[in-house]
């Protein structure tokens, strides 16, 4: 499962962050590390970005960002 199918109100965790070099990079500057617990606050109405909390703030992401990380 990816990070951008979880529902919003629900919580997961990190298990994987696929991509490579600068993308994965940034995700991982942002807070979004394996084993982090993130939380699915809202998704825009077409869907792109989504808002998560993350290690107590609140963080805007986009889809297609989301789709590269698998929780569990």
């Amino acid at each position: 499962m990816t990070l951008n199918e979880v529902k919003p109100g629900q919580a997961a965790t990190i298990a994987r962050i696929n991509g490579q070099g600068p993308v994965k990079r940034r995700i991982m500057d942002m807070g979004l590390t394996k084993g982090t617990e993130v939380t699915v606050r809202k998704v825009a109405p077409l869907g792109d970005p989504i808002e998560l909390t993350v290690r107590g703030y609140e963080l805007s992401i986009r889809k297609d960002e989301a789709a590269a990380i698998e929780v569990k």
